[in-house]
């Protein structure tokens, strides 16, 4: 069993809603990103997330986004074991998200 808070996609709108301090990254792949994002998501494909990690703080609150969650929770398992205390799945990934998109 994981130990990564799951959020659901409506917690998310509402954090962003309410500009809580919050980096949400998206682990798709570029294909995936151009059919649209969640505003104010920062893109890092998941396989170049072992190399992006160290360039984050890890004093932050992170929400890791995919296409269905799998993924996703991958990458906030490797977070977590590189000593980020905050990181969210976000459950259901992109397929569950029915808010605004970005391009």
């Amino acid at each position: 069993m994981s130990q990564i808070e799951e959020i659901t996609p409506q917690e998310v709108e509402r954090m962003i809603e309410e500009n809580n301090k919050l980096t949400i990254i998206d682990v798709r792949e570029d294909e995936e990103v151009a059919e649209g994002m969640v505003p104010t998501a920062k893109h890092i494909p998941l396989g170049r997330i072992p190399n992006e990690v160290d360039h984050l703080p890890k004093d932050q609150q992170y929400v890791m986004i995919c296409r269905s969650g799998r993924r996703s929770m991958n990458a906030a398992e490797f977070m977590k074991e590189k000593g980020f205390q905050d990181v969210k799945n976000m459950e259901g990934g992109m397929l569950k998200w029915n808010g605004e998109l970005v391009f």
